[in-house]
C-alpha cells in the first residue's frame, strides 16, 4: 500500500492562519475528528505530512517509492476514497476548477503537488467539503459531526446512560464512549447526533443540543448550555453558552459567557464572562482579517465570531467583536471591545493598547500549560513558537513599512 502523505496547499494554508501557524492544515478539527484522523480512518494508515519547514520536525514526512499525496484541506468521502485507491502511479485528481486533490507518485515531494504534463490528472466531480477559509470550519461542522458519527459508531453499541435524572431525546442518536459520566442533564439529539467521548463528563444542569461532539477527557461544567453544531475537542473544560463553535483541544472556557460561530485553537483559556459578538447590528456581512492580504475581507456570512490561535489567553470579561482574529500566544485583557485583529505575541487590550509579549515569558507559560496536562513541552514545541514569533515580528515591521511608504 502507498504511503499516505497529507500536503498543505500554500494558498489554503495562508487563508487558515492563525490556526496553521502551529499545525498542518490536516491538523484542523472539524466534526468529531481532525482532518488527519478522518483520513487515517478512511485509508487505514497513519499519515505523515508535507508542510512548511519549521513544522516538519513535529510533523515529518515519511515518503517511499509509492506515495499518495492527499490535500489535507479535504474532508474525505467514500467516493474520494475509492478514486484515490484506484489511482496508478503518476495519476492525480483535481477539482473542476483545478485544485489538486491527490497525486500518486513514486517520488518524494518537497513542495505541494501542482498540475503538470508529467502526471495524468483526472477531474473529480463528486461533491466535497473543502476547508479553504477559517469560517468553513464552523459552517461545515454540523454536517461533519453527522458524517463522523455515522462512521465511528457503525456496528458499535453505546455505553448506557444510567443516571435517572438525565433526560434524553432521540436516544438512538446519542453515543457514549466508555468511561463517560453524565449527571442530571438534558441531551436532545432530535436535530442531530450527540457523541460523548471516552472519560468525558457532562455535569449537573447542562443542556446539550445535537449535532454535538464532546472529546475524550473533556468536561461540560455545571449548567453549561451547548447549542447545536458544536465540537469540543479532547481535554477541554467548557461552561456557559456555546453555539456552532469548535475547540481544537486542551483549551478552557470554564465559566459563564457566550461564544458563537467561533473557532478556538489548542492551549487557550477564556476567563470568566468572556463574550463574543457573532452578528452585526445592521445584519451586513462580517469581515475577517486576512493574513494573505493584511486587510479585512468579506466572509459572505452574517454570522461569524472569534478566531483564536493556539496558546492565547483572554482575561475576565473580555469582549470580542464580530469577526475578530487573534493570533498565537496573545494575552488579551481590559475593558471595551477588542480590535478585530490582534497579532501573535501581543500583550494588552483595547483601552491601554498592546505591547509585545516577552518571548521567554510566553514560552514559560506554554511549558507550564503542558506540565499541567502531563505533557512534555519539548524543543520542537519551543522552536515552533520561536519561529512564529520571528515571522509575526517580520510581518508587523513589513506592514509598518508599507504604511509609511
Amino acid at each position: 500500500m502507498a504511503n499516505l502523505i497529507l500536503f498543505d496547499d500554500p494558498i489554503i494554508r495562508t487563508a487558515l492562519l492563525p490556526f496553521t501557524f502551529t499545525r498542518p492544515v490536516a491538523g484542523i478539527r472539524i466534526g468529531i475528528q481532525t482532518l488527519a484522523e478522518k483520513w487515517a480512518d478512511f485509508l487505514k494508515q497513519t499519515p505523515s505530512f508535507l508542510t512548511v519547514n519549521y513544522l516538519q520536525g513535529k510533523f515529518p514526512q515519511t515518503a517511499g517509492d509509492d506515495n499518495w499525496y492527499v490535500n489535507g484541506a479535504i474532508c474525505p468521502t467514500p467516493a474520494l476514497q475509492e478514486a484515490i485507491l484506484a489511482l496508478k502511479v503518476a495519476d492525480g485528481l483535481i477539482t473542476s476548477d483545478g485544485l489538486v486533490l491527490a497525486l500518486r507518485t513514486d517520488q518524494p515531494l518537497t513542495e505541494s503537488p501542482t498540475v503538470s504534463d508529467e502526471q495524468d490528472f483526472h477531474t473529480f466531480t463528486e461533491p466535497l467539503t473543502i476547508v479553504c477559509n477559517m469560517w468553513d470550519i464552523f459552517v461545515n461542522n454540523g454536517d461533519q459531526i453527522r458524517a463522523d458519527f455515522a462512521r465511528l459508531t457503525a456496528g458499535r453499541t453505546s455505553q448506557p446512560i444510567t443516571d435517572p435524572f438525565t433526560r434524553c431525546y432521540a436516544p438512538e442518536n446519542i453515543f457514549v464512549e466508555e468511561g463517560a459520566a453524565i449527571r442530571a442533564s438534558v441531551l436532545n439529539a432530535e436535530g442531530g447526533p450527540i457523541h460523548i467521548g471516552r472519560d468525558a463528563v457532562i455535569s449537573e444542569g447542562s443542556v446539550v443540543i445535537g449535532p454535538f461532539a464532546l472529546g475524550e477527557g473533556s468536561t461540560i461544567n455545571w449548567g453549561g448550555k451547548m447549542r447545536s453544531n458544536t465540537s469540543i475537542g479532547p481535554f477541554c473544560k467548557v461552561g456557559g453558552e456555546v453555539g456552532n463553535s469548535i475547540f481544537f483541544g486542551y483549551s478552557n472556557k470554564a465559566h459563564d459567557g457566550f461564544l458563537g460561530n467561533s473557532v478556538i485553537g489548542e492551549w487557550c483559556n477564556l476567563g470568566a464572562n468572556v463574550n463574543n459578538s457573532n452578528l452585526k447590528n445592521d445584519y451586513t456581512n462580517v469581515k475577517l482579517h486576512s493574513y494573505a492580504t493584511g486587510r479585512l475581507e468579506d466572509t459572505g456570512r452574517i454570522f461569524c465570531g472569534l478566531m483564536m490561535g493556539d496558546f492565547t489567553k483572554a482575561g475576565i470579561s473580555t469582549m470580542f467583536n464580530t469577526g475578530t482574529v487573534v493570533g498565537v500566544s496573545a494575552n488579551v485583557f481590559g475593558s471595551g471591545f477588542q480590535p478585530k485583529h490582534i497579532s501573535s505575541f501581543s500583550w494588552g487590550g483595547a483601552i491601554d493598547g498592546f505591547s509585545t509579549y516577552r518571548l521567554e515569558k510566553a514560552l514559560a507559560v506554554a511549558a507550564e500549560a503542558f506540565k499541567r496536562r502531563d505533557k512534555p513541552f519539548d524543543e520542537q514545541e519551543e522552536q515552533i513558537l520561536r519561529e512564529i514569533f520571528s515571522l509575526e515580528r517580520t510581518r508587523t515591521l513589513d506592514s509598518k513599512s508599507r504604511f509609511d511608504l
